[in-house]
């Protein structure tokens, strides 16, 4: 499917399910089944994580039912109940950011993020919280923080109310989080031996933002992974890659331990890699440009 570069959106659907991949490519195909949306890579599944990226891109008025068809059949194959992964999640279907690869199609990816909201809640009746930009810069982590249990409990007090669908949580689909938002970086760093995990949660408390030698605008957190054997890994998103580059958050780590190799999830900027320390390997290495063709 070819897309006009200038006005082009893409879409970061996050499932939180990393091990079945049967039906994790039903939920692919379902993406793209209408046919107004295509996945721009091959989704990112970490069992480790029990997450799912995928990447997808249409035209504007185009991604929203393609979106709800994904979101339906996700909930049809995964129940929060018996989710298995470290990284946080409030819902099945966790986060829908849609993203404006420049200021003049902000306006548009906007209004395809509230269209999506209104239909995953309209016809899957599920609760959505807008995050981001429309929703006075709320993050998904204080939406996340303590997991579904807490959210639901901070619903049911009366000191949240979902922007879309129902205020009753099912806990086997979660709620689900929804923004307009420009391109972020998914981006992992594993640590040498003998690293351990508490050396990992260190460093991402030290160098996320909100942390001692915060870095702008960096997301992270120490994580194990034990399907690749045990090893410690900082898992990261950076949240503008001009104010801050790949390059940057390696060296960052690196002044704090060895890091053995970098993975990257789903796509990133051209520009994000400049700088970039040939040495290290990145797995996964790929670009927005590129996927797109231009």
């Amino acid at each position: 499917m070819r897309f006009d570069p200038k006005t082009v959106l893409t879409a970061v659907p996050n499932v939180s399910n990393g091990a079945d991949l049967d039906a994790l490519g039903a939920v692919g195909n379902a993406f793209v089944r209408a046919g107004t949306a295509d996945l721009l890579a091959e989704p990112h599944s970490d069992a480790d994580h029990g997450r799912t990226v995928f990447t997808l891109a249409a035209e504007p008025g185009g991604m929203a039912t393609a979106l709800v068809d994904g979101a339906r059949v996700a909930l049809e194959q995964f129940d929060l109940a018996s989710h298995i992964g470290s990284h946080p999640n409030v819902g099945v279907v966790d986060v829908v950011p849609i993203v404006f690869l420049d200021e003049q199609r902000r306006g548009a990816a906007m209004a395809e993020a509230l269209v999506t909201a209104d239909l995953l809640a309209g016809e899957l009746d599920l609760p959505v919280f807008l995050y981001g930009a429309l929703a006075d810069g709320r993050t998904r982590a204080e939406l996340r923080r303590g997991g579904l249990a807490e959210l639901t409990a901070r619903i049911n007090s009366g000191e949240l109310r979902p922007d879309f669908g129902p205020a009753a949580v099912d806990p086997a689909k979660g709620v689900t989080l929804v923004a307009a938002r420009p391109p972020l970086v998914a981006f992992n760093l594993e640590l040498a031996s003998p690293a351990t995990l508490a050396d990992a949660k260190a460093i991402a408390a030290d160098l996320r933002e909100t942390g001692p030698a915060g870095l702008p605008g960096l997301r992270a957190i120490g994580l194990e992974l034990p399907a690749r054997g045990g090893v410690a890994q900082v898992s990261m998103n950076i949240e503008d890659h001009h104010a801050l580059s790949l390059a940057e958050v390696v060296a960052a780590v690196s002044a704090r331990a060895e890091v053995s190799e970098a993975e990257l999830v789903g796509l990133a900027p051209r520009a994000a890699f400049d700088g970039w320390p040939e040495h290290l390997v990145c797995r996964n290495r790929a670009t927005l440009e590129d996927a797109l063709g231009f």
